[in-house]
């Protein structure tokens, strides 16, 4: 029977189940990746399994969000993350090497691969053809151990181009156009698989640009087939070996289809405070903007840098405009420098910053009070920037560049005839030196751990009903940022649970941490979308730590959902959406725990005896992973009985 490209890497990394949308499938997993601001608390999972080495064919730990060091906190995490890697065969990639989404790209992906990261934007590697998800840190600790990845089999979205990106369109208005027409839950338990002729008129940076951002629509993945764009980025990398090909066969059907005209395209942006509020950059002309931020794991490849190096050469950015550049890694680094790029850059008067995350996280580069910025970057929540009433817009380089020149936002009609995309240089300077490769046996090696790294919690198994407290009333597309803030300070926490859950919603509500401590279980409610954003399971660990047993919601984000299920907490979705009004905060819940079946629906009693009706969409192995206490607690004792 015909396959498409998805359904051909599943089938054949297929452990379990049936390739039924909606069905729970298991996974081989062929490579993982972490970053280090979830990578130390996957990898003290990990060490909690007893495996001793790593059972994927590659595993690599990029040090990328946290490079300021500011303290001893982050600088003992890495030399932690280095010992750890050492000792249980996994590639490191130092601080300053770059970010891991554009290092994956260049060094390690593959097409037909099958790829789970720590990081909700690892589908950039579906730019080349490799089923890449994000995932929770629990979730890629098991993956290293050999354990297979549970998913629920998604719809495939045929995503049809036709025609060619013109004129100062680019591959980032591709997926700011879908999110205009999607929304931010509209891939919920979809992959978007693109094809059509519109697909061979994109390089592989500009297809990764696409998969990237297409987790702002809340999707399983994104995939592009692995055609002879592909074969020439992998030879131009310096890894033709790495090339197979891999394509929809003639007849393959598909769930849904959506279809593009590129050539219709134009400039757009995001709008503060979500990704899908997408509007045309010429509808903005004659706002004024205080700040651009070019880079991020979105838009730093060389071709979106050698773009805005293009547009900046002889000129200068606004002084008004404070212009910040993030190269995607070092490899992107050596080429702007070596085709003379980088000159244009330093004389534009524009910031060149280290080869990572940055402010994409709020890690530095936070705009000025009310501030407008302009961001090449794939998320623009309320705050994320580090300045809280900041105006954040979401662009491709080139509407970036041309904001930056003027110091406001300008019509795209006015800029005159649109730049060539640069195409890669021909042969490309490797940086394979930078990464620090194991040894054959790590057994001798000493995993050196800081004083701020702390123990793994273990949390108990359910064993009765629960009684609890709403602990907080929340409404719409509340996100991973929402709850468990990033920032220097936050994100310095990340391998003490403790310490980091004092942070919780502390941009929403300062009080909720003492509050949630104070009360001896908690439930969370919330309206639709609950979780979107990062993979950080920080923002599940931390409230249960705090005591959370349960969460509320008209709907959830997947790989939120994933995580609240991973540390023990049920994930209940209101049947009447309306009687989200019935809740208070400080009120009185039972939680009816040993009642619950999975896919069935029970009643909430609340004070005063008011009951509402709430279902869930657990399989039952998912009901018996929270029952446990969580996805450790459910691996050991499934462990022990198999001994």
């Amino acid at each position: 029977m015909p396959q498409n490209v998805t359904q051909k890497i599943i089938s054949g990394h297929l452990v379990s189940g049936t390739m039924s949308a909606g069905s729970e499938i298991e996974l081989r997993i062929d490579q993982t990746l972490t970053q280090d601001a979830t990578g130390t608390m996957a990898y003290l999972q990990f060490e909690a399994l007893g495996v001793d080495r790593v059972k994927t064919d590659l595993s690599v730990s990029y040090v990328d969000h946290n490079t300021l060091q500011m303290g001893f906190r982050n600088p003992d995490d890495h030399r932690y993350l280095k010992t750890v890697a050492e000792k249980y065969g996994i590639v490191f990639s130092p601080a300053g090497t770059g970010i891991c989404h554009q290092l994956h790209l260049e060094n390690f992906g593959k097409p037909g691969a099958t790829l789970v990261g720590s990081d909700s934007h690892t589908p950039t590697a579906g730019g080349l053809g490799s089923l890449a998800m994000g995932a929770g840190g629990l979730s890629v600790a098991l993956a290293m151990a050999g354990e297979p990845y549970t998913i629920t089999m998604p719809k495939v979205v045929r995503v049809y181009l036709e025609g060619e990106l013109t004129g100062w369109a680019s591959a980032k208005d591709v997926i700011l156009h879908l999110l205009g027409q999607l929304t931010v839950k509209g891939g919920v338990g979809k992959v978007f698989e693109y094809a059509g002729p519109g697909v061979e008129t994109l390089s592989v940076p500009e297809r990764a640009v696409i998969t990237n951002m297409g987790a702002e629509l809340g999707a399983t993945t994104s995939i592009f087939p692995s055609d002879d764009n592909t074969r020439e980025f992998l030879t131009r990398m310096g890894r033709p070996e790495d090339w197979t090909k891999l394509v929809a066969d003639e007849g393959a059907e598909y769930d849904e289809e959506i279809r593009i005209t590129l050539n219709d395209l134009v400039p757009l942006a995001a709008k503060p405070h979500m990704p899908d509020q997408v509007v045309t950059v010429a509808s903005l002309a004659g706002t004024t903007v205080n700040q651009v931020a070019i880079g991020s794991c979105t838009n730093s490849s060389y071709a979106d840098l050698a773009s805005v190096a293009n547009l900046f050469a002889g000129k200068h950015v606004k002084f008004e405009t404070d212009t910040l550049i993030s190269p995607g890694s070092k490899q992107v680094l050596k080429m702007l420098t070596r085709e003379g790029l980088l000159e244009n850059l330093i004389d534009s008067g524009a910031r060149l910053l280290e080869c990572s995350c940055g402010p994409c996280i709020g890690m530095g580069g936070s705009p000025v009070s009310e501030g407008v910025s302009v961001r090449t970057f794939n998320r623009n929540f309320e705050g994320r920037s580090g300045t809280k009433d900041a105006q954040v817009y979401l662009v491709s380089p080139l509407t970036a560049a041309m904001a930056a020149l003027h110091g406001e936002f300008t019509d795209p009609a006015e800029w005159g005839e649109a730049p060539q995309i640069p195409e890669l240089p021909k042969t490309t300077p490797s940086i394979r030196d930078q990464f620090i490769f194991p040894p054959e046996d790590g057994s001798d090696v000493e995993v050196v751990r800081g004083p701020n790294i702390v123990p793994l919690e273990q949390f108990a198994a359910v064993e009765a009903d629960i009684e609890a407290d709403v602990v907080i009333v929340a409404g719409d597309n509340i996100t991973t940022d929402h709850i468990m803030p990033a920032g220097a300070v936050i994100t310095a926490l990340r391998s003490n649970v403790p310490a980091i859950s004092e942070h919780v919603f502390e941009r929403m509500d300062a009080s909720f941490a003492t509050r949630a401590k104070n009360t001896a279980n908690g439930v969370i409610v919330a309206g639709e979308n609950y979780g979107q954003g990062s993979s950080r399971e920080h923002a599940a660990l931390a409230p249960r730590h705090l005591g959370v047993r349960a969460v509320v919601a008209k709907s959830f984000a997947r790989i939120h959902r994933a995580n609240l299920v991973n540390f023990g907490i049920l994930p209940l979705m209101l049947v009447d959406k309306e009687a989200y009004e019935a809740f208070e905060q400080e009120q009185n819940v039972t939680v009816p725990a040993l009642e619950i079946q999975a896919g069935a629906s029970v009643e909430l009693v609340l004070s005063a005896g008011k009951r509402v009706a709430v279902t869930n969409d657990l399989t039952q192995k998912e009901l018996d992973i929270i029952r446990a206490g969580g996805l450790l607690n459910y691996v050991r004792f499934s462990k022990r009985r198999e001994a």
